[in-house]
């Protein structure tokens, strides 16, 4: 079964949000982008739509955080890590309020519509802000449950997704701890390390690379801050090579979090998949991924000739 991310998301929170009047729900202009329009029929008075305003979006819900809400500030990723990137430093950060930023359609879920619209760098921009969690799930599952935790869990969030459609990876009894990783699949040759929606395919391109004799770990690395650094540590000490996919600049992003781990702890040659630092093709996702390579068998290709 596929759903986006996004879509289960508006799900979780608008059930949660019927059982406690503290929940809020923040938008500027995006409830149709972020499947919002349920929450705001059904939860009018916990929900506040601010135009086309990213930045007075998250004032906004800096406020009623400071008032004692628990708020959800809802936008396309590109314009919340970019347009808002100094009301997320001042009013979020630096006042420690308890607003989770939800930013979707990371990565180049617009692909189609270009530079402007294309979020290849919301998490290298963010992760370096204290005491900010930073998640990146990569099905329905997984985001329902980090929807429970950001609720219940006080302090400074952002969680980011896409907007497709995505395989269901795991089952609904499974558990999450934020600041560690999930091991999808062993491997003692290679680590394949992914987040969001290059999980599934590095799942797949680990079942190819077994068929010609290369057994490759998969972790999922959803949790980019906290982030596990043991699970690198024990990856690169097991399998010696390390390979980070992500849908987000080579800069930055998971491949420079890992390598910030493995340059101190346990140097192992590292391979970054992810989009290059210049200009990012147009196109729709599917041909956005096939073009970088990112089909199980374009990242079971890039594995093989590299090691």
């Amino acid at each position: 079964m596929k759903i986006p991310c996004r879509k289960a998301f508006t799900e979780e929170l608008l059930e949660l949000a019927m059982k406690n009047k503290n929940i809020m729900a923040v938008t500027p202009d995006a409830r149709g982008s972020v499947t919002l329009n349920d929450f705001a029929a059904k939860l009018p008075d916990q929900f506040v739509e601010a135009g086309i305003a990213e930045q007075n979006a998250v004032g906004v819900s800096g406020g009623l955080a400071a008032c004692g809400k628990t708020v959800f500030v809802c936008s396309p990723s590109p314009f919340l890590s970019g347009r808002s990137y100094e009301q997320v430093k001042i009013d979020v950060i630096y006042n420690n309020r308890n607003v989770k930023l939800i930013g979707v359609s990371g990565g180049v879920s617009y692909g189609a519509l270009g530079f402007s619209h294309h979020s290849p760098q919301d998490i290298a921009a963010l992760r370096t802000f204290p005491d900010l969690t930073l998640l990146v799930p990569c099905d329905g599952i997984q985001t329902k449950a980090l929807t429970r935790y950001m609720a219940e869990t006080k302090g400074p969030m952002y969680m980011r997704m896409g907007r497709n459609a995505v395989p269901q990876i795991y089952s609904e009894e499974e558990t999450f701890t934020v600041g560690k990783a999930k091991c999808i699949r062993e491997g003692k040759d290679v680590t394949l390390l992914a987040m969001g929606e290059m999980v599934w395919p590095c799942k797949e391109a680990a079942s190819l690379l077994a068929r010609e004799g290369i057994q490759a770990r998969v972790l999922d690395m959803f949790s980019i801050k906290p982030f596990d650094q043991e699970a690198v540590i024990k990856a690169a000490e097991e399998t010696h090579r390390l390979v980070t996919v992500e849908e987000h600049s080579v800069l930055g992003g998971l491949g420079s979090a890992v390598c910030e781990v493995t340059s101190q702890y346990c140097p192992v040659p590292v391979k970054i998949i992810g989009l290059p630092d210049g200009h990012v093709i147009a196109g729709e996702s599917p041909e956005v991924f096939q073009y970088y390579g990112w089909t199980p068998e374009g990242i079971a290709d890039k594995v093989k000739k590299w090691i």
